[in-house]
């Protein structure tokens, strides 16, 4: 089917919830993407980051046609051992003691708040229930996780949010002091900001946000949806910081964009579950599980947050070019290969120039231009990459 008659199909029958570039995708190897026109695309934001090993890699493929072949899903109610071997896979490798499984980034951080809140209510009764995000958050679009997601365009018009959530300004302690009570029973952040503008946490501020819920029990959240599995050059982002939170979330890069999320916890919070407090359907199903197995087993065998280190050195190094050819191009952000190049102007319609030539990315907080490569993506795709850049910039007119 042609790309008009698609268009013209989704717009009958689907609902209007994306601004879509006019493209349909039909097939993929590593960082490319080829459209129904048999077009090819190099790939440098990677499903939005869930495309961890890029597209058609055989460990995934693989992973999926021999569990399909075997059993797709089966209920809760039965022991998975799909699902215990990749729970026992993440303990091993993390902070954690127990991992529990759905399918998606904002169902994870919805176990994890209401794991926190009942932490807090089997010690301290039910008022001891606020969660503390920060400004320039992205949690999800729930109804809960809109609550600690801090763009007020995302709420508008799905009011009353649910109460209990609040914001202290990303990396200022005395904002977080100040927004510290009693009733504090959680502070939740991402150790790399992806939709506030690839902002990482500030090394200092972190140690002292640690400090501060050892000394008033407060639980510490991180949400690694995005920063997670292996892309800031570390297998999960807390790393890069020495410091372990108590719960910890993921979703994308883990089974390779095929739907799943985990909450990963320490005992001490994970036992505060109990038959029925929780649960999902699809949640931890084999298929998904294996996909997630398959995807890590690859990750760990090669090391690929080594690799994501190297490319993610490499590719700054690249974009540093930019900054000393046009005086618009103000910083490289982020870690790994999650990258973010920041400019003094809008950079949404650089997006629009680079898919003319072929780019996938996107732009995140208005004027960072984010990068979410496959961790497989090797230097001539960067060089390729930042050439286009190059190319689009040299167009460009800023008084």
């Amino acid at each position: 089917m042609k790309i008009d008659a698609i268009m013209q199909e989704g717009n009958q029958y689907t609902m209007n919830t994306y601004k879509r570039l006019p493209v349909a995708f039909q097939s993929g190897e590593g960082s490319y993407l080829k459209d129904t026109e048999g077009k090819q695309y190099l790939d440098m934001i990677g499903g939005l980051g869930a495309c961890g090993l890029g597209h058609n890699h055989p460990a995934v493929t693989k992973a999926i046609q021999d569990q399909a072949e075997k059993l797709i899903h089966v209920a809760n109610i039965y022991w998975i051992q799909e699902q215990v071997e990749l729970g026992k896979l993440l303990v091993q490798h993390s902070f954690g003691d127990k991992a529990f499984f759905c399918n998606s980034g904002a169902e994870a951080n919805e176990a994890a708040i209401k794991l926190a809140r009942k932490y807090a209510y089997k010690k301290y009764g039910d008022q001891k229930n606020e969660v503390i995000a920060m400004t320039s958050a992205f949690h999800g679009r729930t109804i809960a996780t809109l609550g600690v997601t801090y763009n007020k365009k995302y709420q508008e018009g799905y009011g009353p949010i649910p109460t209990g959530f609040k914001f202290a300004e990303f990396n200022n302690i005395d904002a977080l002091n100040e927004a510290i009570t009693e009733n504090t029973c959680a502070i939740m952040m991402e150790t790399i900001q992806g939709e506030g503008g690839v902002t990482p946490v500030d090394k200092d501020f972190l140690k002292e946000v640690k400090a501060i819920c050892e000394e008033k029990d407060i639980l510490l959240i991180f949400d690694e949806i995005q920063c997670g599995v292996a892309r800031t050059g570390k297998l999960f982002a807390y790393e890069n910081y020495g410091i372990e939170p108590d719960i910890m979330t993921l979703a994308k890069a883990l089974g390779s964009g095929f739907p799943i999320g985990a909450m990963i916890a320490k005992d001490k919070v994970a036992e505060v579950f109990n038959p029925g407090d929780h649960g999902t359907t699809f949640g931890g199903n084999p298929l998904a599980c294996a996909t997630a197995l398959g995807t890590m087993n690859f990750i760990l065998k090669e090391k690929l947050w080594k690799k994501a280190e190297e490319s993610g050195a490499y590719f700054a190094e690249k974009l540093t070019e930019l900054i000393d050819k046009y005086p618009w191009v103000k910083q490289v952000k982020g870690k790994g290969l999650m990258v973010g190049l920041e400019l003094e102007i809008e950079g949404g319609f650089i997006v629009e120039k680079a898919f003319e030539e072929r780019l996938l990315m996107n732009c995140t907080a208005g004027n960072v231009l984010r990068f979410l490569p496959p961790l497989i993506i090797e230097k001539e795709e960067i060089d390729k990459s930042v050439e286009i850049l190059d190319k689009i910039f040299k167009e460009i007119k800023v008084d």
